[in-house]
């Protein structure tokens, strides 16, 4: 029960849903275990409730994960919470592996010094964003957070409210026309590992981009991407 240690070197290691190699994904365990380990930030996903509130969870349901259907998006806030998730071999049973808040998650993160990376999963409106935003303006840990998503939108309305707050873009693949666009809007770059080459990272680096890799498990591959300078590095199980 530990994680893999790789020579990370400069890069950052960012725990993917906490260390979900070791404890259940986007669960309080999983934040405390980067907690107390060398993560530079620990990844997770946001949804809203049908109340207005945000809570943790990567799916838009909460089947896979708490074995129990429910669509967190269509459902009270105070509903969701009270789902209890299945452990990471699929047993009931564990009193602490509830699904946490925003506000708990972005405490945990400021206890334990690390950066929250904080992936907005549905697209949001701006004063949605304002919100979502609050939350980490209400526990001072505003210099502490970097969004990151697939949608586009969503970081535009990130950076038209605060443009000093860091926003990295989800995405597998890329065409040229990208680089621009993320240039002009002072977006950085989160992209799967596949896509990442010499001359990838060049050009990233050249327009000032730091660059993300998900989701990166092979102590192997993590080394070559370390050595081809990535900035971060966002796994389950490496340290």
């Amino acid at each position: 029960m530990d994680t893999i240690k790789i020579n990370k070197k400069n890069t950052l290691m960012v725990a993917h849903r906490g260390v979900s190699g070791l404890e259940k994904e986007n669960s309080m365990p999983a934040f405390i275990a980067a907690g107390n380990r060398s993560h530079y930030g620990v990844e997770t996903d946001v949804h809203r409730t049908a109340d207005g509130k945000f809570i943790i969870l990567h799916d838009s349901d909460t089947k896979r994960v708490a074995g129990v259907a429910c669509n967190v998006e269509r459902t009270a806030y105070d509903v969701v919470r009270n789902i209890k998730l299945l452990d990471i071999d699929g047993t009931p049973g564990r009193c602490d592996l509830g699904i946490p808040s925003l506000e708990e998650y972005v405490r945990i993160c400021k206890k334990y010094g690390k950066i929250c990376v904080l992936e907005i999963k549905t697209d949001l409106t701006e004063e949605e964003t304002a919100s979502m935003i609050d939350v980490f303006k209400a526990n001072d840990y505003l210099d502490g957070v970097i969004f990151i998503s697939f949608g586009f939108q969503n970081l535009l309305w990130v950076k038209k409210i605060d443009p000093s707050l860091p926003a990295q873009y989800l995405f597998g693949e890329y065409d040229e026309d990208l680089w621009d666009k993320l240039v002009e809007n002072n977006i950085d770059i989160d992209v799967h590992h596949s896509q990442v080459t010499k001359e990838f990272m060049e050009k990233a680096h050249s327009l000032g981009l730091k660059v993300n890799c998900w989701t990166v498990d092979n102590p192997d591959r993590a080394h070559q991407l370390v050595d081809l300078g990535v900035d971060y590095i966002t796994s389950n199980i490496l340290e």
